[in-house]
C-alpha cells in the first residue's frame, strides 16, 4: 500500500546522500531506515552490526549466495 507523508527537507537530503552511496533510492533508503529501526526496536538486545549483517545474510541466501553447512567431525 502506498502512502505519501512529509518529510522534513534536511532528512530528505541527508536520505539521499545515503542513498546515493549505497545505490539505493531516496524512498527505498527510508524503507531501509524504518526496517532496521523497527527490527532495532523489536530486538533490543541486538546490535546494529547483528541487525545490518542478519539482513545481508538473508539477501545473500535469497540469491543462493551461500553453502549448505556440513559438519566434518562427528558429534558424540
Amino acid at each position: 500500500m502506498a502512502v505519501s507523508v512529509r518529510l522534513d527537507d534536511e532528512f530528505v537530503s541527508n536520505a539521499k546522500i545515503h542513498a546515493d552511496a549505497e545505490k539505493r533510492s531516496v524512498p527505498k533508503q527510508i524503507e531501509y531506515w524504518a526496517k532496521i529501526g523497527q527490527i532495532m526496536i523489536d530486538n533490543p538486545d541486538l546490535s546494529f552490526e547483528f541487525v545490518r549483517e542478519s539482513l545481508l545474510a538473508s539477501e545473500e541466501m535469497k540469491h543462493g549466495l551461500v553453502k549448505p553447512y556440513v559438519r566434518r567431525s562427528k558429534r558424540d
